[in-house]
């Protein structure tokens, strides 16, 4: 059984809401009420509860509104929220599904339902937070890779801006575009197993360095595999140093094989290495990193449509 749940009551009448907060907390659980629809939302910006309970419906129907607003905010869009409605009011439920609540509990209710609905959305808000934590820890990971090495100061976040523009401007979809965001901060997750020795060096790897620093897109998709969320993410991890003539690796892919996702990564990728600066050269001017990434395209290792795209994303 769930106890300890933060739940926020928000109801205008002050005896229903009296009713609902000695019936949870007699539960167990931690009770806040408000009255109105900016109490709620300036209580969830300051400490997002466990679930959201909703009677602000009739008769202005601010409570679809504020439901709205929290799924529309990052940090309170997987809080489950239930709107209060009676019986008869098929269209407040119909707009509390466009507006995105999780549940109904309708009136007049009884104390089992209500304990049942709150165990489970409960539950499952929990295990959202889980993987949200496990998320963390991962893209935590990859800012830990790019704070070893002072050079690449920004990097992640200039990929993964650039990387959302180029996507944008090929129409990929809002899936794809979160992808790229997230695949700019893990690309190179896997060199947390690379030494400094090898990560740091300013000159060229021998045979053995290099073997070792290939290994890393497999141990970054290693390390991305445990979470579904990120399942879109891992091709751009274990793929982004892949080439089109079958040359990249860690697989050889050729053409098609390579993921468009991880392909747009790479564009990036090799343009902003090129235009910042490193301890062993200077930074260089973007018309020559264009010329770079053509060149490559006439050897076949990249898409000349998608360099020509992220060209003209960047002199725009």
């Amino acid at each position: 059984m769930i106890r300890g749940a933060s739940i926020l009551v928000a109801d205008d009448d002050e005896i229903s809401a009296r009713f609902l907060k000695r019936l949870l907390t007699r539960e167990g659980h931690h009770v806040s009420v408000v009255q109105t629809a900016d109490g709620v939302l300036e209580f969830c910006a300051t400490d997002a509860p466990d679930l959201v309970l909703l009677d602000l419906v009739a008769p202005r129907g601010h409570g679809f509104d504020v439901c709205r607003r929290l799924k529309e905010q990052t940090a309170t869009r997987f809080v489950p929220i239930v709107i209060v409605t009676s019986q008869s009011d098929r269209a407040d439920r119909l707009k509390g599904i466009e507006a995105g609540c999780d549940d109904f509990l309708i009136k007049p209710f009884d104390s089992m339902e209500l304990h049942a609905r709150i165990q489970s959305l409960v539950r499952l808000k929990r295990y959202t937070d889980e993987l949200e934590s496990a998320e963390s820890v991962i893209l935590g990971l990859g800012a830990t890779i790019e704070a070893r090495d002072p050079s690449t100061n920004g990097h992640c976040q200039r990929l993964a801006h650039y990387a959302t523009k180029l996507g944008a401007s090929l129409g990929l979809d809002q899936g794809d575009l979160g992808a790229l965001e997230r695949g700019g901060f893990l690309h190179d997750i896997g060199k947390i197993a690379v030494p400094d020795s090898v990560l740091l060096k300013d000159s060229s790897l021998d045979p053995q360095e290099s073997r070792v620093m290939r290994k890393h897109p497999i141990i970054g998709d290693s390390l991305c595999a445990g979470l579904r969320s990120l399942n879109k993410v891992r091709p751009i991890v274990r793929h982004h140093h892949e080439r089109l003539d079958g040359t990249g690796y860690p697989d050889g892919l050729r053409n098609s094989e390579v993921p468009l996702l991880a392909q747009i990564i790479s564009i990036v990728d090799i343009f902003d290495a090129l235009t910042t600066e490193r301890p062993y050269r200077e930074a260089r001017p973007c018309d020559e990193a264009f010329q770079v990434l053509t060149d490559e395209s006439l050897k076949g290792w990249r898409d000349r449509i998608l360099v020509d795209a992220f060209v003209d994303v960047v002199v725009q």
